[in-house]
């Protein structure tokens, strides 16, 4: 939960001559803002940072967002974000057994509770879209707050999920490139090497570990075979601030999946086989963050995820794919 600040970003960055089909999403971002891609109506939920830890995660829970700017009214300014990860590595770092009260989350205010301080990328400065998109792959995030120039007011949260819903409704007006026809099998679209999953009989606490060591933002839960049978998110985990289950870590993946406030039927997952745009338009409405790649035996291959597609679709056409590596 660092202040907002305005990261230099593009220093020195060379774009390089590439087949002019295959820059066709670069070029499209290119000749946009990140005002473009706010939608007509969103919901935006700011915190005061003298609100208690609990009361604003149970805030989020009930506003079905993942992040909320934070305002501290001394300085009457933003200073930060409250994320899910914020959620998880206060979780993973005092949550000891079920009889222990997790009094970080319990009793303290935000401004108190200063464990995460991870980058927070203004987009005062990123007002094209391929600058956003470079900054979130570079420093690694999945937000940037759009903010007004004038009032110094959080006007929008722009994230990977945004700007590829973006670009699937508005980019039916610029010829598609020929890539998207390739399979996924011959693209190096996404990871498939050290993916992280979670076997369905650990427990939440193993899951948030990993969330933690790997920084990933999913989890698919496999049986003893690798076969993918659900998928565990971020986002899952903060519902356990809803059913007030923060102090039973000891669950199996199998009771925090059933568990869930919102049943969610099945895997989404691609296969080797599919094409770029097939994939790209069952993410884009399904308005998820990433599909499972799994073989014939539903056993999993690798992850396709949002970052992976923005990487692909934008970035590496203007050849500054090695930065993100």
């Amino acid at each position: 939960m660092e202040p907002l600040s305005e990261v230099p970003f593009m220093d020195g960055l060379i774009m390089k001559e590439t087949d002019p089909d295959a820059s066709v999403y670069t070029k499209f971002m290119m000749n946009h803002c990140c005002y473009d891609a706010i939608p007509t109506s969103s919901k935006l939920v700011i915190f005061d940072t003298t609100l208690q830890v609990k009361k604003a995660f149970f805030a989020l829970v009930a506003n079905g967002v993942r992040a909320a700017p934070l305002w501290d009214n001394k300085l009457q300014c933003f200073v930060g974000m409250l994320t899910i990860t914020d959620f998880i590595n206060i979780l993973h770092r005092y949550w000891q057994s079920p009889l222990i009260e997790i009094y970080e989350l319990e009793r303290h205010k935000i401004e108190e509770c200063r464990g995460n301080r991870s980058l927070v990328v203004s987009a005062y400065k990123c007002i094209i879209l391929f600058d956003a998109i470079y900054s979130l792959l570079k420093y690694k995030i999945h937000r940037l707050p759009v903010i007004d120039p004038e009032s110094g007011n959080v006007l929008h949260i722009l994230t990977h999920k945004r700007i590829l819903k973006f670009l699937h409704i508005f980019g039916t007006m610029i010829p598609k490139p020929r890539y998207l026809q390739k399979r996924i099998e011959e693209v190096d679209i996404g990871t498939f090497k050290r993916i992280a999953t979670v076997q369905e009989t650990a427990t939440v606490y193993d899951a948030l570990a990993i969330f933690v060591e790997r920084r990933v933002s999913a989890l698919p839960v496999v049986n003893e075979e690798g076969k993918v049978k659900a998928l565990y998110s971020r986002f899952d985990v903060i519902n356990l601030a809803a059913q007030k289950n923060y102090n039973n870590l000891n669950m199996t993946m199998v009771e925090a999946i059933s568990s869930r406030a919102c049943c969610i039927e099945g895997v989404l997952k691609c296969y080797p086989h599919e094409t770029l745009e097939t994939v790209i338009d069952r993410i884009a409405k399904a308005e998820v963050h990433r599909l499972v790649l799994v073989d014939e035996e539903d056993v999993v291959r690798g992850i396709v995820s949002l970052s992976d597609l923005l990487q692909a679709l934008v970035l590496t056409p203007a050849g500054i794919d090695a930065l993100f590596s």
